[in-house]
């Protein structure tokens, strides 16, 4: 790699907005029936005219790390995440990507300097926010506290399993236990 590469990504970040990054204790397991605490479901959410009413969590994976741009109808899929530092995000990160916060920084600002992502995720600071760019952008995805659902957006299962489901992997702390 050049001088003018590292450079640029020195420059990039330099600028990245700043989360709090995991640590070695947050990657853990999803927390799972037997785990106390209060924790509550995420809804993988699409606008509504998307097609897709499943994805699994390969699949799911592919478009939290840029790796798949298309819905099956063709359209450009929009990725809508949260703040660094926010729950949601943190559970998205840590049990969808893989990654810490930090490792999730550095996979985009490579894919976005090699070609390999395209468009870096539209980063909004709520709930509110995250529906709303969600029901007017057409190949939108993002997550959202099932407390925040409305008939505004459309929940999608993963593997086969929907939010309310027992075995269903993505939780995130209440708003009380957090």
């Amino acid at each position: 790699m050049g001088f003018r590469a590292i450079l640029t990504i020195a420059l990039l970040l330099a600028i990245w907005p700043r989360g709090t990054g995991a640590t070695a204790a947050e990657i853990v397991e999803p927390p799972g029936p037997e785990q106390s605490g209060p924790f509550e479901p995420l809804a993988i959410v699409v606008n509504r005219s998307n097609p897709e009413n499943n994805l699994s969590m390969v699949e799911l994976r592919k478009i939290f790390l840029g790796e798949r741009s298309h819905w099956s109808n063709g359209r450009r899929i929009t990725l809508v995440m949260r703040e660094p530092g926010e729950p949601e995000r943190k559970t998205i990160v840590r049990d969808v990507c893989g990654m810490s916060e930090d490792q999730l920084k550095i996979h985009v600002l490579h894919g976005l300097f090699t070609g390999e992502i395209l468009v870096s995720p539209k980063i909004l600071a709520s709930p509110a926010g995250a529906r709303k760019f969600i029901f007017n952008v057409p190949g939108a995805i993002g997550y959202l506290r099932v407390s925040d659902l409305d008939s505004t957006v459309k929940v999608v299962s993963v593997d086969n399993l929907w939010p309310g489901d027992r075995d269903y992997k993505l939780r995130v702390p209440t708003q009380a236990g957090y």
